[in-house]
């Protein structure tokens, strides 16, 4: 196969890559002239087969650098749906946690009026049989009362967790901001600098 060939089949192979239209042009308009000559120049042929080199070069690290980006893409996603998950666990533990909350305030309640039950119990003359019960009442009161405080300490556990993964949300929301901005810039000076070093080589 000859040069031309060679050439030619990398031309219509590369020759849609990304942001790379003005080295494409100038390597086309330097074949094409290369061809037209009826002298065989070999400068020119080489600085093609720079050029050439460089626009393989420039596609493969687009593609390289877009799939990265696609991987980082779906690994965002991917955090944020579970983030989603963990939200909606959040909700459920909260509500939950609420319900539980309000048979909290309901032993609360009772426990009061078991406060004033028991003081009028002690209040009436002394007996065994009363004693024992208060007693009773006083344990159950006291099961009741840790079990509120528990309740308690839990829900304020739950909102603590539900503020972190809201946080999460908005850092994750961030990032992927500052992501897209740094890859748009980074993209633009890659094809600027692209494009001024073929064009220097051929003024040379």
């Amino acid at each position: 196969m000859s040069d031309e060939e060679v050439i030619r089949r990398r031309l219509l192979i590369d020759g849609d890559g990304i942001g790379d239209d003005r080295r494409i042009n100038i390597l086309l308009k330097s074949f094409i002239k290369w061809a037209n000559s009826p002298d065989v120049d070999n400068t020119l042929h080489e600085r093609m087969l720079s050029q050439l080199a460089q626009c393989e070069f420039a596609q493969r690290k687009s593609r390289l650098v877009s799939n990265m980006s696609q991987e980082e893409l779906k690994s965002y996603e991917q955090l944020s749906k579970e983030i989603e998950i963990q939200i909606e666990d959040a909700k459920q533990d909260i509500e939950k946690t609420k319900a539980e909350l309000q048979d909290a305030k309901r032993v609360r309640k009772n426990r009061i009026e078991y406060d004033v039950l028991a003081k009028v119990i002690n209040e009436q003359p002394d007996r065994v049989e009363t004693n024992l019960k208060l007693a009773t009442l006083r344990e159950e009161l006291g099961k009741l009362k840790e079990k509120s405080e528990q309740l308690e300490h839990k829900l304020e556990m739950r909102r603590k967790q539900f503020h972190v993964l809201i946080s999460s949300i908005h850092s994750l929301q961030g990032m992927l901001d500052e992501c897209d901005e740094i890859m748009d810039i980074s993209l633009e000076n890659y094809e600027d600098t692209d494009t001024s070093t073929p064009m220097k080589s051929e003024t040379s």
